[in-house]
């Protein structure tokens, strides 16, 4: 089911997935790695992603986790939707931090995928983990 070429999964990404998702571009996430094994995105948090106690909304980390998640789990041709997703938040992320986020494969099935997300400030230091569940349709991307 899974034939990985870094060609396909980098139009898959940029030009099929992300063109079409306004939230991503909000947050204004860069694409630092496509890998089989992983992909990295990182974005800067700005005075708008902030709280009330201003620190970065937790909703900033999970939604970068949730992009990475996204992007590699439907980097291998075929299409994938979260089914479950957790997070553990670890230190705070302020205002000008840059955050990353970078996948791992926990486990690749037929129809699951369980991958593993950590993120990280501009300094190494991690920030949140989080574990997510894919289901595979069958539908490839065209």
């Amino acid at each position: 089911m899974y034939n990985w070429s870094k060609e396909k999964a980098i139009d898959i990404i940029t030009n099929q997935m992300l063109s079409n998702d306004g939230f991503s571009k909000w947050l204004d996430i860069h694409i630092d790695l496509i890998d089989e094994e992983s992909i990295e995105l990182s974005c800067l948090v700005t005075q708008t992603m902030t709280n009330g106690f201003q620190i970065a909304h937790g909703g900033i980390a999970f939604s970068l986790c949730d992009s990475a998640l996204s992007f590699h789990s439907n980097s291998w041709g075929y299409k994938a939707v979260t089914i479950e997703s957790s997070i553990n938040f670890f230190a705070p992320v302020y205002k000008n931090d840059t955050i990353f986020a970078k996948t791992s494969i926990l486990k690749l099935g037929k129809s699951l995928g369980h991958f593993l997300i950590s993120t990280s400030n501009q300094n190494g230091k991690k920030v949140a983990v989080m574990k997510g569940m894919v289901f595979y349709s069958g539908e490839s991307w065209n």
